[in-house]
């Protein structure tokens, strides 16, 4: 394609990784329109960036939609950030104004309002408001909207000024909320004021210079919010809303949060019949229905397999184990508050139990338990564990992050001069995984102690710079684009961290390596050197998967619930035209795919057969199989894919070698 001219230039604020970089560079990128952009899908000639040289100079990034020109432009579309509010200086303004002119309408709606604060979020703005006895509901919003639009169009300038604490604390005499705040604040201090026509806000700002600026906004939702986060205050009304430069910014956003609202895991497993949740089961204790089960085991075989190819020896170990286990580890002091209360044994005051929040212990246990020699390492040991960790409430997001879980977890014993070899192999299998998946959108992190809290990890500085400076050289040496954060190591060692952008924005860690000097160390493990020194093996932490029912969640969004036909609860529905005239044919296809091991079931309800298609598509299930007269007499079959509207006639013979074809390419 032909490079672009000079023109007016845009900024990008959401990219494929693929084609800008990793995390770091999804910032304030120079883009040039291009004349030879498709209406369809335009395109754009990304130049330097200001943040970072190591992009290319001349790189195509095709957009699924353009939104602004000459500003700040929003890409949507597969593969693409979602936007990040406080990220943008400008956005981040904007919608702290926006918020303030809410405010200014809920005053004239509600004389006896009082505000808390009204900050910007990652997803906009909010504002925490006190409306005495009244209540916000859904019915509340547009008449909230109605009114803002009223002042956005009225345009009144937004002005600052300044007065003392002394004039501050007179002038909000009757308002505790805005008297807390200004409490806070240093003797001696001028505090900034803003006044937009009849409404003045205690605010540090910056605003913009008119409400008019802030005409195209969307309030999305409200909840109540304890004042101060505190249990003990009162309830306040939290109300949600997002604010852009321009209509046709906001509207490709609201799409955005449509299309994230149909991809959430928790609806979508809801409405597939994977897992469900029961207050009186427990809070973050997910039940995983036949659906989900069938999709769990599918997993896990995929994993062990792809491990045992690799050497692995897979191994099975309790939920739950003393207290003294995790003493010895380091767990108890350093990771106690994530864990689920300890049990006291009522026959030996001496010994507690407690449900395990990871398997490594464990795994030492068992390498100790015989003498190793350096010639049988590497060790390879690997478990699909069910682990357990007592999140807070409000962390808590269905099987994403809950207080149960299933770890694909394995531990590597090695010797010194084994940790490029076997780091290496553990990357490759990664993106051999990745690959099988289709995952492109992601990106390798090494997280590293953090250099100004030190009390939070085991060992000394010597033996993590040479942890550190080893993950490092590996990944150099392997040409693995990476970036390093601070402060996310474990507490016994730092690791390389799988990014993976998901469909709805979010940053989720699929994948880990992490490399361990300390445990060796706690354990007093050991093998014999071929000098027959005893000497102390290094240990590599390494999940591939992750969490299962963390992946489970990430695919169902990423796929929007279409999941793959080799992983899909349900592979193949078979609909005779007429259940009379039809099923027993139908019934002989079922059973040969049975016997290929193939997920199949028969749909020959006494429904309209429109109907009963309609169904197999909201089910999401890949292959629907429809036989009538033709397909009897043919001994054929008529297939449509999922989301398709093409149907394909074939013989049923060839239909099975079809299917077991793409089932072994994981399509």
């Amino acid at each position: 394609m032909t490079k672009c001219n000079e023109q007016d230039m845009v900024y990008v604020r959401c990219g494929c990784r693929e084609d800008i970089g990793d995390e770091r560079y999804l910032k304030q990128t120079r883009i040039t329109p291009c004349k030879q952009s498709s209406k369809e899908a335009p395109q754009f000639c990304v130049k330097d960036s200001k943040e970072s040289e190591e992009i290319p100079e001349t790189r195509w990034y095709r957009a699924e939609s353009v939104l602004m020109k000459g500003r700040f432009l929003y890409a949507s579309g597969k593969g693409c950030r979602m936007i990040n509010f406080k990220e943008n200086e400008e956005l981040a303004t904007l919608n702290h104004s926006c918020a303030h002119m809410m405010a200014h309408a809920i005053k004239h709606l509600y004389p006896q309002a009082k505000f808390w604060v009204g900050p910007v979020v990652e997803e906009g703005f909010y504002y925490d408001v006190d409306l005495g006895d009244a209540t916000i509901s859904d019915e509340d919003l547009p008449k909230i909207e109605k009114e803002m639009k009223k002042i956005a169009k009225d345009g009144k300038r937004i002005v600052r000024h300044e007065i003392t604490k002394e004039e501050a604390l007179e002038q909000f005499k009757d308002d505790e909320y805005k008297i807390d705040l200004i409490q806070r604040m240093p003797e001696g201090t001028n505090i900034s004021m803003y006044t937009q026509g009849d409404y003045t806000d205690l605010c540090r700002g910056p605003h913009v210079d008119n409400e008019k600026l802030c005409r195209y906004f969307k309030l999305i939702k409200h909840s109540g919010a304890y004042w101060k986060g505190d249990k003990a205050n009162k309830v306040l009304q939290r109300i949600y809303g997002v604010c852009f430069p321009t209509e046709e910014e906001l509207n490709a956003h609201l799409a955005d949060l449509e299309d994230a609202k149909a991809r959430d895991h928790r609806k979508l497993g809801k409405d597939l019949q994977m897992f469900m949740f029961s207050d009186t089961v427990g809070a973050g204790l997910p039940m995983y229905l036949p659906n989900g089960f069938i999709v769990r085991r599918a997993l896990s075989d995929y994993i062990m397999n792809k491990e045992l190819d690799q050497g692995y020896v897979h191994v099975m170990t309790p939920s739950v184990a003393n207290v003294k286990l995790y003493k010895i580890s380091g767990h108890w002091d350093h990771y106690k508050d994530d864990m689920f209360p300890a049990m006291q044994d009522r026959r030996d005051p001496d010994n507690a139990y407690v449900l395990r929040p990871m398997n490594c212990p464990e795994h030492m246990i068992m390498y100790k338990s015989k003498l190793h020699s350096y010639r049988d390492l590497p060790v390879r040991i690997a478990e699909v564990a069910n682990d357990f960790r007592f999140e807070a409430s409000g962390a808590l997001t269905g099987i994403e992050r809950a207080r149960a879980f299933t770890q694909n977890d394995s531990h590597i014993f090695c010797r010194p001069d084994q940790i490029g070899s076997e780091i290496k192999d553990v990357t490759k299998l990664i993106l051999d995984v990745y690959g099988d998946f289709g995952f492109k959108n992601y990106s390798f992190r090494l997280s590293l102690r953090d250099p100004n809290n030190k009390d939070k990890y085991f060992g000394h500085d010597e033996l993590w710079e040479k942890s550190e400076s080893e993950l490092r050289e590996v990944l150099k040496e392997m040409d693995v684009p990476f970036y390093e954060a601070e402060g996310e190591a474990a507490f016994y060692g730092p690791k390389i961290d799988v990014q993976v952008r998901s469909a709805l924005g979010h940053d989720v860690t699929l994948s880990t390596i992490q490399l361990d000097y300390q445990l060796p160390e706690r354990f007093e493990l050991e093998y014999v050197d071929k000098d027959g020194e005893k000497k102390r093996p290094v240990v590599i932490h390494r999940a591939i998967l992750g969490s299962l029912d963390r992946f489970i969640a990430f695919l169902l969004e990423e796929t929007k619930g279409e999941l793959p036909l080799w992983l899909a609860p349900k592979q193949v529905v078979v609909i005779p035209v007429s259940p009379e005239a039809h099923s027993a044919y139908g019934k002989k296809i079922v059973d040969e795919l049975k016997a290929m091991g193939i997920r199949a079931s028969l749909d020959d309800r006494n429904e309209k057969l429109g109907y009963r298609i309609r169904e197999a598509q909201t089910n999401k299930i890949p292959l629907e199989i429809v036989v009538g007269d033709g397909e009897v007499s043919s001994n054929g079959v008529t297939v449509r894919r999922y989301g398709s509207k093409d149907q394909k006639q074939m013989s049923a013979d060839d239909f099975y070698k079809d299917l077991r074809e793409q089932i072994a390419e994981k399509k």
